[in-house]
């Protein structure tokens, strides 16, 4: 088992799609359900659509999605589609992964814990709501709330929170970049959404691998 991380945080921000739960099934039934209220959507929704766009800002999520539409057509659907998402996943939620309460409740004995994620406002919240987890994050900040990038999000938790030594949890190349970005060290989830071949400081393939190495 490699210790080499041990005692070397202080803190974990965690992504969420892929890397604390996968709500893509109910998320393609939100959107699909969205699309039927507008007359030029050409294409289906579906999952492998969902997980490839995963970590995007939601306006960027339809701008490479539907790069037909105008301006004015993707901002319409983009509201249509949140709503819809967030009622649905009120209702139905989404996959958390194995073994993550009993994670978090481990970790949290010597870490700060928060999430920072691409979503719209609500989504998390959305997250706390079916999984009951809330309880063990300090904090948590989304690109919904500022519109700002996830790596200017991270560093807000870092400074509102006064984290000295935080790391960052995520699946995709996009959270690497924003770790990176925001000079955070970076795990990678390999059971998620992305690949990442960069200098990650370790790489987990199952989230309560974070247990051992942490």
């Amino acid at each position: 088992m490699d210790t080499s991380l041990k005692n070397k945080f202080d803190s974990i921000i965690f992504d969420l799609d892929g890397t604390l739960w996968d709500s893509s099934a109910n998320v393609v039934l939100a959107w699909q359900a969205a699309k039927q209220q507008v007359n030029y959507i050409k294409e289906d929704f579906t999952q492998p659509m969902i997980h490839s766009i995963t970590g995007m800002t939601y306006k960027a999520i339809f701008e490479t999605l539907l790069p037909y539409l105008t301006e004015g057509q993707r901002e319409d659907f983009k509201t249509i589609a949140s709503k819809k998402e967030l009622e649905i996943l009120y209702e139905k939620g989404g996959e958390l992964y194995p073994g993550l309460e009993e994670t978090l409740k481990h970790l949290t004995k010597k870490y700060k814990l928060f999430i920072v994620s691409n979503c719209q406002s609500g989504y998390i919240e959305v997250f706390f709501k079916i999984s009951g987890l809330e309880h063990y994050f300090l904090g948590h900040q989304c690109y919904g709330t500022k519109s700002l990038p996830k790596a200017d999000n991270i560093k807000d938790i870092v400074n509102d929170h006064n984290l000295k030594a935080p790391v960052y949890v995520g699946d995709t190349m996009g959270d690497y970049n924003a770790a990176l970005k925001a000079g955070v060290p970076f795990i990678f989830a390999d059971y998620g959404f992305g690949v990442v071949e960069e200098d990650q400081v370790a790489t987990i393939s199952r989230f309560k691998e974070l247990v051992d190495i942490l």
